[in-house]
């Protein structure tokens, strides 16, 4: 599992990496150079689908577009976390769907090579913060689990232990026999009492 010293490393390895490809479009006057950068580039791949050149409103977006990213990358340079990068790794998802949707309605498959580097950097940051957290609930369900196991040998061992409970209904024999003592002796005291008068009369 990737610690989080690591993590703040990737953090800071992806606000790195957008300083360096987004710079060059903060200004118009960078952000052509970069563009007919591209167009050399896709020219010397023989690429079908050539790089357009920007009007005076693309142009705004673009600046727009690299000014908001190098002032986020400053940020994640001077405070990396795991939550900064799993808001960096949303924005990335963005940016990948939106680049897909682009190349499919006829953009240069230049972007593509962007698109790879935002998954692996959404998978990178992503993946650490996901693999602690299932590692964290394994951790809490294990006590849980054994103390559970615990308590039922406990229980069983207490049971074995415990004497056999002795029956509540007394014997039926037992208590015919003590009856019929009773009864026999109830029936002698008359009959004493009768002799002792006679020895005494004597």
């Amino acid at each position: 599992m990737i610690n989080a010293k690591t993590n703040r490393h990737l953090v800071r390895g992806s606000a790195v990496y957008d300083l360096i490809m987004t710079a060059g479009f903060m200004t118009p006057w960078t952000a052509t150079w970069v563009f007919s950068a591209f167009a050399a580039l896709s020219a010397a791949l023989a690429l079908e689908r050539p790089v357009p050149v920007l009007d005076v409103n693309g142009m705004l977006f673009a600046n727009l577009l690299g000014s908001v990213v190098v002032v986020w990358s400053l940020w994640r340079l001077a405070q990396p976390s795991r939550r900064v990068g799993l808001y960096d790794a949303l924005a990335r998802a963005l940016f990948a769907a939106w680049q897909l949707y682009a190349v499919a309605q006829g953009a240069s498959f230049l972007i593509l090579g962007f698109t790879v580097f935002e998954v692996l950097f959404v998978v990178a940051q992503v993946w650490p913060v996901w693999h602690s957290g299932q590692a964290s609930q394994r951790e809490k369900q294990a006590p849980a689990s054994s103390g559970g196991a615990l308590n039922g040998i406990a229980e069983s061992s207490n049971q074995a232990r415990r004497p056999p409970a002795r029956s509540a209904q007394p014997n039926r024999s037992s208590a015919a026999s003590i009856n019929r003592r009773s009864l026999a002796v109830r029936c002698r005291l008359p009959v004493y009492s009768i002799c002792r008068g006679r020895l005494g009369a004597s």
